[in-house]
């Protein structure tokens, strides 16, 4: 039994090594690189999992053994999308608690890890890899302090074979300045703001004064965990709604020297100059919304991603993870489609959820754009891919491994369609 595992070991890692050493091109395509560059009728050379050619059109290799991959007149590339702040992975079924596997018990949980909750098994996963999402920052909830997010690519057969950068940031939902009463169905001002905010700074001063010290002869979990966001090797993602909130979550982590990242909606309006003035990043929750407050513009959602272009605020987009919309994440090209229809242009509006977050996240040197020596993470669509009537994936790659588009959604459809006699298309 085990001469017989050795070889089956032998036979995958030889597999592996194949897919891996293939040279594919895909010829006479349009090229939308992320970072603002198109190129018509381009090649893109795929060796040993990185891209070693993006240029104009090709027609001689070399010596080198090529898979020729050639696609009809009209189909685009594109760098893998990038979610941010999803909870793709870690839940499965809404109503079943066994599959849900995102939330911790207590308020201040920060060495929770949410890559080691991931599951690749998911069947969510297939279904947002097929609209072009490939990669995706994986962050716990609940509580103030939620814990520590990694970023994981949509394919592998377990985390630790998914993992593309673990442990990348910490996540705190900052408290809320107005509440939901239920009864008069109004929104209220929270009484004890100010109270939890103390709670955030009386944490934060506890680990400070822990990890002043080196070693410990009894170590503190939580304290531990917050070493390298004190030392500045750590950005801390805070999700705040209102402006007031915004303004505090600023103030507190200039008070501890933290990089901060903050995650919003139509509000961030009302704070670009503070933004700015600190070089704060932004990650919008969806263009998806409605306006945050009754004297706002009625399609401040829509416009705001220009609005943070035309102020130079580094901003990315990704779709919210509230009540069952983890799943939603596979709209994120279409939400990207919104802002291009509402004053930035299609590839500024592509590089908002490609090279904007892949900078967010501290992944610029590898993934975010189509450049010679980055990983081979792309996919090709027939028709433009932020127009949900045209977009099309065709051919996915992760890292240079062709993964497959078809997904448990797929199977169903066609499984009933043949079974009611109606036509695929």
């Amino acid at each position: 039994m085990k001469t017989k595992l050795f070889f089956l070991c032998i036979l995958v890692q030889s597999a592996l090594f194949a897919q891996q050493n293939k040279v594919t091109v895909i010829n006479d395509v349009t090229i939308h690189t992320g970072n603002g560059t198109v190129i018509e009728h381009g090649t893109i050379m795929i060796k040993n999992g990185r891209l070693d050619y993006v240029g104009e059109l090709k027609t001689s290799f070399g010596e080198s053994a090529v898979d020729l991959v050639v696609h009809p007149a009209g189909s685009h590339v594109y760098p893998g999308l990038i979610a941010v702040n999803a909870q793709i992975g870690l839940k499965e079924i809404e109503q079943a608690r066994a599959t849900l596997d995102f939330n911790e018990v207590g308020n201040y949980n920060p060495n929770i890890r949410s890559v080691v909750a991931y599951n690749t098994d998911s069947k969510v996963i297939p279904t947002v890899r097929s609209n072009g999402i490939l990669l995706a920052q994986v962050m716990p909830a609940g509580g103030v302090i939620n814990g520590q997010s990694s970023v994981v690519k949509l394919s592998g057969w377990n985390w630790e074979d998914a993992a593309v950068k673990t442990d990348i940031a910490m996540h705190i939902n900052w408290p809320a300045v107005y509440s939901y009463d239920y009864p008069s169905g109004r929104y209220i001002s929270n009484a004890k703001y100010a109270d939890e905010v103390n709670g955030i700074r009386q944490f934060l001063n506890e680990a400070k004064a822990y990890c002043a010290v080196e070693t410990h002869a009894t170590k503190n979990l939580r304290f531990e965990a917050m070493r390298n966001l004190l030392a500045g090797r750590q950005p801390l993602f805070v999700k705040a709604y209102y402006a007031k909130e915004m303004i505090s979550a600023v103030d507190l982590a200039k008070e501890f020297n933290i990089k901060l990242v903050l995650i919003s909606g139509a509000q961030v309006a009302h704070v670009t100059d503070l933004l700015k003035e600190n070089n704060i990043p932004v990650v919008l929750e969806s263009t998806f919304l409605l306006p945050s407050t009754e004297d706002e513009d009625v399609d401040m959602p829509y416009k705001l991603p220009a609005l943070l272009q035309e102020k130079g605020i580094l901003f990315g987009l990704t779709v919210s993870n509230e009540g069952s919309s983890y799943w939603n994440v596979r709209n994120l090209p279409f939400a990207a489609g919104i802002a291009a229809a509402n004053g930035l242009t299609k590839e500024q509006a592509l590089s908002s959820v490609t090279w904007n977050n892949a900078k967010i996240l501290g992944i610029e040197q590898d993934y975010g754009t189509l450049e010679t020596g980055k990983s081979a993470t792309l996919f090709i669509s027939d028709g433009d891919m932020l127009d949900m009537q045209t977009s099309r994936i065709s051919s996915v790659f992760i890292n240079g491994e062709e993964v497959d588009v078809k997904n448990w959604q797929n199977d169903l459809y066609e499984k009933y369609s043949g079974k009611y006699g109606t036509e695929i298309k």
